[in-house]
């Protein structure tokens, strides 16, 4: 689709939206303090936005128990590489272009923690054996070395009721992935097989 009234300069933007307050810029930091802390300490769920530096933009979720995700001082966390679909495109992002940003979430909490910045693939074992989770030690460790974060106001998530809908969303199609997966990948399966497959591998590979 083509759009008649497209905004292309800053000047044309800042017709229309006016710069943010003192109140709203001057709230970036720059180290983990004990607030940023424990809601890290508190978030099962973390998205994980990378580029390749050429213009190929990635938002990888990862999740676990709450404290997943492990601050080590203050400009340093580390996030653990559990079972997944063995893409790895957030590590082969970095590999190119090594900044990165997060969004933290809480259930039922209406804010979110945004953080940016540089990230390398690390194996240190005593990192690793940090993270490990059901006796399994992650084989790699994304670390993020701060450059600066915020806090997120709750108003998406007010507008959204995302917790709300929680058991509204629990009753959802769950066949959604592999109707999809089927049609997108093009596979001579079932769907009824393919959500087996997906059942199974959820079952047997969280860990």
């Amino acid at each position: 689709m083509e759009f008649r009234d497209r905004i292309e300069t800053l000047e044309q933007f800042r017709e229309v939206m006016r710069p943010p307050s003192r109140l709203v810029t001057d709230k970036e930091f720059d180290t983990f303090d004990d607030e940023c802390r424990e809601f890290i300490a508190r978030s099962p769920f973390v998205l994980v936005s990378s580029t390749d530096g050429y213009g190929k933009i990635d938002i990888s979720p990862k999740g676990d128990a709450p404290g997943f995700v492990r601050v080590l001082d203050e400009r340093t966390l580390v996030i653990p590489d559990r079972f997944g679909n063995h893409r790895t495109d957030t590590f082969l992002n970095v590999l190119e272009h090594p900044y990165v940003g997060l969004i933290f979430l809480v259930p039922g909490h209406k804010n979110t923690l945004r953080v940016r910045g540089q990230a390398e693939i690390v194996r240190d074992l005593d990192v690793r054996e940090r993270l490990s989770a059901n006796g399994s030690v992650p084989e790699l460790v994304l670390a993020v070395h701060l450059t600066t974060g915020y806090f997120h106001c709750g108003k998406c998530i007010i507008r959204s009721e995302l917790w709300e809908r929680e058991r509204e969303h629990r009753s959802a199609d769950d066949r959604l992935l592999a109707r999809a997966m089927v049609r997108h990948g093009h596979l001579d399966l079932s769907v009824d097989a393919m959500q087996e497959i997906i059942v199974d591998d959820e079952r047997t590979r969280l860990y």
